[in-house]
């Protein structure tokens, strides 16, 4: 692994580790906080998913998910277990956090106005960094590449067989 890999995807995880705990340690007072966003989307996940699948509802039980989502992933990327799964699940976690806790565009005092916009760019270039680290293929092929270059092969492969089957017979 490259040594730039093994440095940045712990401190790119730190955020989230100590996040997920401050999640759990302090779900009620963090609900309060992200209440509005989860009174409309819980609705919204409950039609989407199927009827035997339970959607909480309340606000804190979202928070621990959040936070336990958090430090799982977390984790896992820090100690480079299934990188770019855990960076996307992170990533899934940090937008609807982002627009839970810092709605900037809510306050009407200037200065924390001004305090939300920085942790909203904050978290948005978290959000980059965890793009980057779940695109991340540490210099290998990616699924899709591999996937067109195996129908290549592949093809190559049959028309070969073909040819030589042909010279066999005739």
């Amino acid at each position: 692994m490259a040594l730039s890999r093994l440095l940045a995807r712990p401190l790119l995880a730190s955020y989230f580790l100590a996040n997920g705990v401050q999640d759990l340690k302090d779900a009620p007072e963090r609900a309060q906080q992200v209440a509005p966003l989860t009174d409309a989307l819980a609705p919204a996940v409950e039609n989407a998913t199927p009827g035997s699948v339970h959607v909480p509802q309340d606000a804190t039980t979202w928070v621990r998910i959040s936070g336990a989502l958090q430090l799982a992933a977390g984790a896992a990327l820090a100690t480079g277990k299934m990188p770019r799964l855990s960076a996307a699940v992170l990533a899934a976690t940090l937008v609807p956090s982002t627009a839970g806790h810092h709605r900037f565009w809510e306050a009407s005092d200037p200065a924390q106005r001004k305090e939300q916009m920085v942790h909203f760019a904050k978290n948005a270039s978290l959000a980059g960094g965890l793009l980057i680290a779940a695109l991340d293929t540490a210099g290998k092929p990616g699924l899709a590449w591999r996937a067109s270059h195996a129908v290549h092969d592949a093809r190559r492969e049959a028309a070969l067989l073909g040819t030589k089957a042909k010279a066999a017979v005739g």
